[in-house]
């Protein structure tokens, strides 16, 4: 039988690597389509004029977040960068969510889920340790010190 404790650890886990996977393919279209993100990044936050040097920069920080966020390490500010990450981007889409039944507005809403979600895993990131690295990482780093 399987505990309580395990139940969570079990659905933490599955919590970080679905939200870990929904953020790679947006990190991966500014690499692979840096076009594409650079429209996004206008439409939605207002910022134009963004060249695929930029994008290519975006993404490495963002991919190397979502490495340490998949992996646990360092969660108070990998969780909380993923955390902040999507907010911006759930928040930035207001204007969907006002006309929810026009041309694709309608997939706008699975952000909220995926916000509660990330919500979720900061809140509980210290109990989120399945297939997690990030005691062993700390404690590598700060035994040498």
């Amino acid at each position: 039988m399987i505990n309580q404790k395990q139940k969570l650890e079990l659905s933490l886990v599955l919590l970080r690597l679905s939200v870990f996977l929904v953020m790679l393919m947006w990190t991966l279209d500014k690499l692979v389509n840096p076009g594409h993100a650079a429209k996004v990044y206008e439409k939605f936050y207002f910022l134009s004029g963004l060249g695929h040097e930029l994008m290519y920069a975006l993404a490495a920080v963002e991919l190397i977040v979502l490495l340490l966020f998949v992996c646990g390490v360092y969660k108070k500010y990998s969780y909380g960068a993923v955390l902040i990450f999507h907010a911006v981007s759930t928040l930035s889409s207001f204007k969907q969510y006002l006309s929810p039944y026009e041309a694709g507005n309608l997939l706008f809403f699975t952000a909220w889920p995926m916000l509660a979600a990330c919500i979720a895993l900061f809140l509980l990131k210290d109990q989120d340790v399945r297939l997690s690295c990030g005691n062993k990482v700390k404690n590598r780093v700060f035994t040498r010190i």
